[in-house]
């Protein structure tokens, strides 16, 4: 008996400390969180009021007759798990987690276990948008991602409404398939038509859109599928299905999304070429700089071939391959139209010297269609003589900056010396007597001045004809029609202007209004010699009509006695061209003479003594 209870207290002391390792390694596991065991699904996206389901991938791996392990979770904070409860919406059958129809309140985290294996999803329960659409019948919301189909142009395609077949295999009946095209363009904007949040839950497929009723025999609906017969590009877009079926009683729907993209057509060449640099292309380089091959290439579609390239490559080398960190390049897409794109690649060599223009620059596209190379020809680009640009350009500057001031202080010579030269003698061109007709006060100062200093001057010194009314005019003619006579019969009406010019009544006003309309009738021109400041009052109006449209010559007292004066120059301007007789001959002299050649004090023009 003591031998009994000995062996059986070895054998408790044996299996004791086993199985505490066994509950302590037990325990250990209870405590790991099932989501940290889980193969995640990713997410399942279904819309308020819609049927969907999700499936365990553990189902085939063990014997079907196991079925009864699989079980499905909802995962809850804290590292919880609730059993699925069966019911008449929310029910498990076989791998598959039915939501007959989805609720706001089913958004959460589930997971299936099958033995040792588990497996976790994410569904999202897209909130149905609150505002009536304006076409209930073509205008849904969809919260799966719609599906990527790419049809050839030109080609055909048979189109199946995702999850349709599986729904088929659940419900009581056939189901019903309804579909509708949304004219679109692009995956981009299917994507507008997809709610990928709560807050976004209204937007939905708003273009519009296009029921089977009116499309053509290009394409229509065949049962539950669509048929292209022939696709053109007007049928890209988002192509909308929704499924209605029943089950256990129930009437359930769903609606999914096909984005339909058209490429271009499979009969279409598919080898790739390079459309930049042509073979005639030659790229201009400069030593020290920084320079840019680039390079465009061309690939047709390839049923969503990812498996293109262009690059660079220098003397037969890829630039991955060169030990020189000076050459990189740059990819980017320029265009994607059907499908086929046109990318662009920019070789950057910094820092060009003179070695690099000897090496061979190559540009190379392929596919699993092709292959194309096209060599890149360089040229030095000429370097401009900066220094003697410079130098150029700083002896024009200073020869136009001594031009316009020599300009501007010999003006009046300069335009002397070119009407002796190229100026018109009126003389020869009209059947006028005299050159200047003299307008001034009488018994005033500016009487004085024109007797001594204007007539002897001109007709002395300048030889111009000059007539004064006093002087010329015969005895017992009519004073009005001899000053017009006069008037007419001149080539120039000097105006002497002083305080008593102009007043009413006067032969001067007579003979100013006479010369304004000769002014007017293009047959005479006024030249105002102001010889003494005026007041603003004693301005009449023909004097500031004529000021205002003709210059003023100002005598300035002492400082235009000389014949070399600015006075004498600006007043000869404005008279008829004429060689002064005493510039050593008329022929050679010339008007642009006489002003250079300095009079004799002795013969100064406002000395009375020489007249």
């Amino acid at each position: 008996m003591g031998k009994r209870i000995a062996s059986i207290w070895s054998l408790v002391n044996f299996l004791a400390p086993l199985l505490v390792a066994t509950v302590m390694v037990n325990l250990h596991t209870s405590t790991v969180p099932a989501e940290a065991r889980c193969q995640d699904l990713g997410e399942l996206r279904v819309l308020e009021g819609e049927a969907s389901w999700v499936r365990c991938p553990f189902w085939g791996l063990d014997n079907r007759s196991s079925s009864h392990a699989l079980t499905w979770y909802r995962l809850l904070p804290g590292h919880l798990e609730r059993p699925i409860e069966h019911s008449a919406r929310l029910s498990t059958e076989r791998n598959r987690l039915h939501f007959q129809p989805a609720v706001a309140e089913d958004s959460g985290r589930y997971a299936c276990r099958l033995r040792h294996r588990s497996a976790c999803v994410n569904v999202t329960v897209v909130s149905r948008p609150r505002e009536a659409p304006e076409d209930p019948k073509c205008h849904w919301p969809i919260a799966a991602q719609p599906g990527q189909v790419v049809v050839p142009l030109e080609g055909d395609r048979l189109l199946e409404c995702p999850d349709w077949q599986e729904a088929a295999t659940v419900a009581d009946v056939a189901p019903t398939v309804n579909w509708f095209h949304v004219r679109t363009r692009g995956s981009a904007s299917a994507r507008l038509c997809v709610a990928r949040s709560p807050s976004r839950a209204a937007l939905c497929a708003r273009q519009a859109c296009e029921q089977p009723e009116t499309w053509t025999s290009d394409r229509q609906q065949v049962g539950a599928r669509l048929q292209i017969h022939y696709m053109v590009g007007f049928y890209q877009g988002l192509y909308v299905c929704r499924v209605r079926y029943q089950r256990s009683g129930r009437a359930l729907h769903f609606t999914r999304g096909l984005d339909v993209t058209a490429v271009s057509p499979t009969s279409l060449p598919k080898e790739p070429s390079v459309l930049q640099p042509t073979p005639e292309y030659v790229f201009s380089v400069k030593r020290g700089r920084d320079v840019r091959l680039l390079c465009t290439g061309h690939f047709p579609y390839l049923d969503q071939d990812s498996d293109r390239e262009i690059w660079w490559s220098v003397d037969g080398n890829r630039l991955e391959q060169l030990a020189e960190r000076r050459f990189s390049a740059s990819i980017r897409l320029l265009r994607n139209q059907s499908g086929d794109r046109t990318e662009e690649s920019v070789l950057l060599i910094r820092n060009f010297g003179s070695e690099d223009l000897g090496k061979t620059y190559n540009c190379s596209v392929r596919n699993r269609k092709g292959f194309q190379t096209r060599r890149a020809q360089l040229q030095e680009e000429a370097s401009l003589p900066w220094p003697e640009l410079a130098c150029g350009l700083a002896v024009t500057l200073v020869l136009s900056l001594f031009v316009s001031a020599l300009y501007r202080v010999f003006r009046l010579e300069l335009l002397l010396l070119y009407r002796s030269r190229f100026g018109t003698d009126e003389r020869y061109t009209d059947n006028k007597e005299f050159d200047v007709y003299m307008s001034y006060a009488r018994k005033s100062e500016e009487e004085q001045f024109v007797l001594r200093t204007l007539r002897r001057v001109l007709e002395n010194d300048l030889g111009y004809t000059v007539c004064i009314f006093d002087r010329d005019s015969l005895p017992g003619g009519t004073i009005t029609d001899e000053t017009l006579s006069f008037v007419a019969r001149s080539r120039r009406l000097v105006v002497v202007l002083g305080p008593g010019y102009a007043r009413q009544g006067s032969q001067a006003l007579l003979e100013l209004k006479a010369g304004m309309d000769g002014l007017a009738g293009g047959h005479l021109r006024l030249v105002l010699v102001q010889y003494k400041r005026m007041r603003r009052q004693e301005w009449v109006r023909e004097l500031r009509r004529a000021r205002v449209a003709l210059a003023t010559v100002r005598w300035r007292g002492e400082p235009s006695r000389e014949l070399t004066s600015r006075f004498w120059k600006k007043l000869r301007l404005e008279l008829p061209v004429r060689r002064p007789p005493g510039a050593r001959g008329d022929e050679e002299g010339g008007e642009g003479a006489g002003l250079m050649t300095t009079p004799n004090r002795d013969q100064s023009p406002l000395n009375p003594e020489a007249s």
